[in-house]
């Protein structure tokens, strides 16, 4: 392990990258999920279907090929984000894991939806609450609560999707290990398993924040 530790710095760049991505990725995942799920639930026909096909389209699409969308594509179609070529890449980066994940959050918010008893939406439109007020108000609360487990296993695996964007010119714990590797060849054992160790760290860390967060605010089972 002393090549990691000779290259801290290498490490901890691509270990912060990594939870750059991560962060940013989730929080908008949580976003266009919880939209996408309104949309599938919307009492319009034409909306039930944008969301729906949204989903089934982005969801079956491998998430490389995601990427390869954002990346090189949205730049032929004039869509930049600042001068550096850096911060480009790392927002193209974002939108892909954004609209990949967002299909599965917004699949455990529609099961979490569908768990709140019917009668608590018809009372609260009978009230003359419209559909947006009873689904802030009354039924997303109760979704939520219902849906910490698989939105954690959701956030689990967006910890090891960032792994695609090293592709992509990001730089992350992907990016790091092949640098150390192609600068230290004779220990490339010592780099897979510091690597393996740090993700394996940042997923307990994920993973202890849902079940903290399941504890205080999960639908007992």
């Amino acid at each position: 392990m002393q090549v990691l530790l000779d290259n801290l710095g290498t490490f901890g760049r691509g270990a912060w990258g990594t939870v750059v991505l991560f962060a940013w990725s989730a929080v908008g995942s949580l976003v266009l999920g919880t939209l996408l799920a309104c949309l599938r639930v919307a009492p319009s026909a034409a909306m039930r279907a944008a969301g729906t096909a949204y989903v089934n389209l982005v969801r079956n699409t491998p998430l490389t090929l995601v990427m390869f969308f954002s990346v090189l594509a949205l730049p032929q179609l004039q869509i930049r984000f600042g001068d550096s070529l850096n911060t480009q890449f790392r927002v193209f980066a974002v939108l892909a894991l954004v609209a990949y994940t967002s299909c599965f959050v917004c699949e455990a918010i529609r099961s979490g939806i569908n768990t709140v008893p019917v009668g608590q939406a018809e009372a609260a439109r009978a009230i003359g609450l419209p559909f947006g007020q009873v689904l802030t108000l009354v039924v997303l609360p109760q979704a939520f609560r219902a849906v910490v487990p698989p939105m954690g296993n959701i956030f689990i695996a967006l910890v090891k999707n960032t792994s695609v964007a090293s592709a992509f010119s990001n730089y992350e714990l992907i990016s790091a290990m092949r640098n150390l590797i192609e600068q230290n060849g004779n220990a490339v054992i010592s780099i897979l398993v510091g690597i393996t160790a740090a993700y394996v760290l940042l997923v307990a860390v994920v993973a202890l924040a849902f079940n903290r967060l399941e504890r205080a605010v999960g639908v007992p089972a």
